[in-house]
């Protein structure tokens, strides 16, 4: 799964990278340990107003982890920050959204835990998990697949902004070769070249969309390891992404 990832990127940066038209007025601070339930930027194409045709690139804020339209509870979007793509159009949570509401999650990089096989135990006899961080090579924006929602307080007026909650999930598949041997699964990141195809609101077929994902390439995306300071939600700064030495 994807459970933390580093996002360091402004929104102007952003609005450059990704080609927006439309950006929100809030600014997020640089975040090197995003969380779910955190604050984070979305790259969306969607139909401003009455336009159906006329889609146009929007960088939004939205909360980690997807809360269906039909969910009686928001709290279920705690449980819902990752989607497996093999399931896409299987899980009614995810299948109306990966027909309609695509979307891209930027990331400097992401974290994943590595449980070495004859590692020191923890607390319980469990063993201790090292963290390692995971980027593009290049130092180029990672931008995952993701999948959006909106989900109205049925206490609130319709027309009151604050009945309307925004929310997301990465999408996540095997992880390529050079990777597994951290984790077995990782983000479903999308090319530049590709951005266009998958936010493409006309496209509503959401097995043609699925099969606009393709792995990683293997080496394109680089890994180290990392303090166990991003063990701790609390603990953010860019000295979380600082490499140390491997055991």
């Amino acid at each position: 799964m994807c459970g933390r990832y580093a996002a360091s990127r402004d929104k102007a940066t952003l609005v450059r990278e990704f080609d927006v038209v439309a950006a929100p007025a809030a600014e997020l601070p640089a975040d090197y340990n995003v969380a779910p339930t955190k604050q984070v930027y979305t790259v969306v194409d969607r139909a401003p107003g009455s336009e159906p045709d006329a889609p146009r690139r929007e960088l939004a804020v939205a909360r980690w982890g997807l809360v269906p339209s039909w969910a009686k509870d928001p709290a279920v979007g705690s449980r819902m920050i990752n989607a497996r793509v093999e399931t896409l159009t299987q899980k009614p949570a995810y299948r109306r959204a990966v027909s309609r509401r695509r979307c891209l999650l930027p990331a400097d990089g992401y974290y994943e835990w590595y449980e070495p096989p004859d590692g020191p135990l923890g607390r319980g006899g469990r063993p201790v998990k090292q963290p390692f961080y995971i980027h593009p090579a290049d130092g180029s924006v990672l931008a995952m697949a993701g999948l959006y929602e909106f989900w109205r307080d049925p206490d609130l007026p319709r027309e009151d902004p604050a009945a309307w909650l925004w929310t997301v999930t990465v999408i996540t598949t095997s992880a390529s070769d050079d990777l597994g041997r951290i984790h077995d699964r990782m983000p479903m990141c999308v090319r530049p070249d590709d951005w266009g195809a998958w936010l493409d609101p006309a496209l509503t077929d959401g097995a043609t969309a699925v099969g606009l994902l393709t792995p990683a390439t293997p080496g394109w995306l680089a890994a180290y390891p990392v303090s166990r300071e991003v063990n701790n939600v609390r603990n953010n700064g860019p000295d979380l992404i600082e490499p140390i030495e491997a055991a």
